[in-house]
């Protein structure tokens, strides 16, 4: 917050009214980490200080802290991450990926569904989020129970906190579905989801005498381009409406499927689809460096997803029935101190880099490149909580250890 003063700034009351100066920066930064921490008030509360009782907490909890207000303050860490040089070199910030992670939900919730491979004999919900190759999240949304997730990642893209729209789209095999490789195509998108089983891919030609040597036993699957060309003006209308915001990408979705069927329109998208559905196989299997790209971004959000759940210390991944109703609240509030722990991670790296560089050592950005900031060594997530600032230089960063010396920690 120090940094940024926009963070705590963009929580404002609900009703419009003035917003509360003293202290809310330590009433807000306890808030954010009983959610994120899933933890509850009493570890966070601090007999003595007024920005620290119960009262003041729930006050702020209830009419400061909402999806909207997450959504502002979320701007201000993204646009932060991007302008840091280590950052930089991870990538422009225009790759981005998209997966779920899932938690228990104890209480009745409308996000709360079945599924005993997740959950058990209990229910729970599903946090979609998407992050882009600087390792920072742009955007979150709450599923009811474990939905497949080509139908909301498109519209994970349309509703981002913040970063420019990207220009490649990750995704794993879940993922994947032949109409949103046409969709995306038509969004001006390169879809590039991970291919599992790649020697059982199915590939698709428009010419069935065509000869292809070698792959004519894989292009077996024949597109119906009349199909494409009759259902060519409402294919236009589907992705029109879905960039002006008329229409979310997964109602379309929905709406052209029918009992796990295309329906028509649908069938059409999914042929147009699969010419780029083709050419991304033989890419993801011709192209060493198009792989390890995808490869890339993709454990980068596995590495996110180990920091979400060191911080989440849950049980066993349950949601605190305190917040129950407000699962959109909490989960934003997880996936915002996730990203506060992100860019902390990766302004001190900078700085430490810089350092290097100065001091004569060789630091290469294809060193640097395979790097990440979710580095977890440091986070402790146990124990009452201090808000307490630390000592800062002038410059509001903290002192670097010597590396010479023994670190405490280690013992």
């Amino acid at each position: 917050m120090g940094w940024h003063p926009g963070f705590a700034g963009a929580y404002t009351h609900v009703s419009g009214g003035a917003r509360l100066d003293a202290g809310m920066d330590l009433t807000l930064a306890a808030v954010l980490t009983a959610q994120a921490l899933n933890v509850g008030w009493k570890p966070v509360i601090t007999p003595g200080n007024p920005a620290l009782t119960r009262s003041r907490i729930s006050h702020v909890y209830q009419n400061y802290v909402r999806a909207d207000t997450h959504a502002v303050a979320n701007a201000v860490l993204i646009s932060g991450q991007a302008g840091i040089g280590t950052a930089e070199v991870w990538g422009g910030g225009l790759v981005a990926a998209v997966d779920g992670t899932r938690f228990v939900v104890p209480v009745r919730s409308i996000h709360a569904r079945p599924n005993p491979k997740y959950f058990g004999r209990k229910r729970g919900a599903t946090y979609l989020n998407m992050i882009n190759d600087q390792g920072v999240g742009i955007a979150g949304m709450v599923l009811s129970g474990t939905p497949k997730d080509s139908l909301y990642a498109v519209d994970l893209m349309y509703r981002r906190d913040g970063g420019p729209r990207p220009e490649v789209f990750v995704s794993d095999t879940g993922s994947y579905s032949d109409m949103v490789f046409g969709l995306l195509k038509l969004l001006g998108v390169d879809y590039r989801p991970e291919l599992a089983g790649l020697p059982e891919q199915k590939l698709w030609r428009v010419n069935p005498t065509a000869d292809y040597g070698p792959l004519n036993t894989a292009a077996r699957g024949k597109i119906d381009l009349a199909k494409v060309r009759r259902h060519w003006p409402d294919i236009c209308r589907i992705a029109a409406s879905v960039h002006s915001g008329a229409i979310s990408a997964s109602d379309v979705m929905r709406m052209l499927q029918h009992g796990g069927n295309p329906t028509q329109l649908g069938d059409a998208l999914a042929h147009f689809g699969r010419i780029f559905k083709t050419l991304h196989v033989l890419s993801y299997a011709d192209r060493e460096g198009y792989r390890r790209d995808i490869k890339r971004i993709r454990n980068l959000q596995e590495e996110r997803h180990g920091l979400a759940k060191h911080v989440f210390h849950g049980r066993k991944g349950e949601l605190r029935e305190a917040y129950h109703a407000g699962m959109e609240d909490q989960l934003g509030a997880l996936g915002l101190v996730v990203n506060a722990i992100t860019l902390w991670n990766t302004v001190y790296l900078d700085r430490i880099l810089t350092i290097l560089r100065a001091d004569g050592y060789p630091v290469r950005d294809a060193d640097v490149s395979r790097l990440h900031p979710y580095w977890l060594k440091h986070v402790n997530v146990h124990g009452h909580y201090s808000f307490t600032p630390p000592d800062l230089d002038a410059d509001g960063r903290r002192a670097l250890r010597d590396p010479d010396q023994p670190d405490p920690d280690d013992g």
